[in-house]
């Protein structure tokens, strides 16, 4: 199967209808009004506008806020918008510093990826899949001051618990459908009451080797603890989940994954930067961005009103410079784009992008691998493999 091939299946298992008509709309212009959806943004210099002017665009109704402020509060960042968010963004500007981030990934990522490594030196296949839902799941689990104890299945089995609650609640969401009935608010706060109940526990604590802990000694309430806890669980754990497997197969299948591991056992940041940042383009970890216009503007010579929504299509901004190319240069205003820009960029990526050196190192740390079978997941919100098992070649 050509390069590619798999990462169009994967689209299509999600989103067998909603994928080929984004495509289309990316043809139409660099943002064009649709009809019952919005104003669709698919050039990047006109989406990065839209994400820094949060004068006119807000993440009020109609955008996510209206998923997660009934579940999880008001205090989760990606629901916030004006004084309030500069000022939760002020308390947390320190919040993932190097050194954090390094302890947060020793601290747990040391143990479940020595296991992946040694699995792998034996001749035995691992599950990328598996692995990075361990690893997501342990990681979390520091973040939001759930302590994990057992042997190691037992641990194991948690962190695959903690992330299964973050991919219960994103179950919960469809395309099209930007609000959560009573039943599925309920469903979902059942969910996260487990959680909840952590992160009040570390946050009266006060431990500042923990995520709560720092969140407190930074001026946060606990209500404001807990609301940031569960974004670090949505977005963090899917975001990784998703992201990692698919970024090891876009570089197998595209015959680049041998010279990234060699880069990585050589310690050289440089080509492995690279292959990360190209394969996040084409991969595009959050396809889809939504804004709210408060004030009538213009996108792209595209009059909006008041009370528009807009779709701002990461995956065609990401798509249009072209294939995959580890040489490519990212031109300023698509840099990263997938991670949001301006005030709302990712709070988290140091850590996801530290996570994902992680385990790229773990497994290139193995030898040459090879893909010995996967499996895409149907009817997800982010495309995704169900499995991906690799062994040494």
């Amino acid at each position: 199967m050509r390069a590619g091939a798999h990462e169009l299946r994967l689209q299509l298992a999600a989103h067998p209808l909603a994928y080929p008509v984004v495509r289309v709309l990316g043809r139409l212009g660099p943002a064009v009004r649709v009809p019952g959806l919005g104003v669709v943004v698919n050039e990047a210099s006109a989406a990065r506008e839209v994400l820094t002017d949060t004068a006119t665009f807000r993440s009020g109704g109609g955008t996510e806020a209206d998923l997660w402020t009934p579940v999880f509060g008001p205090s989760m960042l990606v629901n916030m918008d004006g004084p309030e968010h500069r000022a939760m963004r002020r308390k947390l500007a320190e919040f993932f510093t190097p050194a954090y981030v390094r302890l947060l990934i020793d601290t747990a990522c040391t143990e479940p990826l020595a296991r992946v490594a040694e699995a792998l030196c034996a001749g035995r296949p691992v599950d990328v899949v598996r692995t990075t839902k361990i690893v997501a799941g342990a990681v979390t689990s520091a973040l939001v001051g759930f302590t994990v104890t057992g042997s190691t299945a037992e641990r194991e089995a948690a962190y695959l618990r903690m992330t299964g609650q973050a991919t219960a609640i994103i179950g919960l969401v469809k395309l099209g459908r930007l609000s959560l009935g009573a039943a599925q608010v309920a469903r979902a706060r059942a969910i996260v009451a487990e959680i909840g109940t952590s992160t009040s526990l570390a946050w009266e604590k006060g431990d500042e080797t923990t995520a709560v802990g720092r969140m407190r000694s930074f001026g946060l309430t606990e209500a404001e603890a807990r609301g940031l806890a569960s974004a670090f669980l949505i977005a963090g754990t899917e975001t990784i989940t998703s992201l990692l497997p698919r970024m090891v197969a876009v570089l197998h299948d595209h015959g680049e994954l041998a010279g990234v591991a060699a880069a990585c056992r050589a310690g050289d940041t440089g080509p492995v930067d690279a292959a990360i940042h190209e394969t996040a383009r084409l991969i595009t970890p959050a396809p889809i961005i939504l804004r709210n216009a408060v004030r009538p503007g213009r996108i792209a010579g595209v009059a909006v009103r008041a009370g528009d929504r807009v779709v701002l299509s990461t995956l065609n901004c990401a798509r249009a410079p072209g294939g995959f190319d580890l040489a490519r240069t990212h031109p300023p205003e698509l840099r990263r784009l997938w991670f949001g820009a301006g005030p709302h960029f990712c709070l988290g990526y140091p850590l996801a992008m530290a996570e994902v050196h992680a385990l790229l190192g773990t497994l290139a740390g193995g030898g040459e691998l090879r893909i010995t079978a996967r499996r895409a997941a149907p009817g997800v919100l982010f495309p995704a493999y169900r499995s991906l098992e690799v062994s040494r070649a």
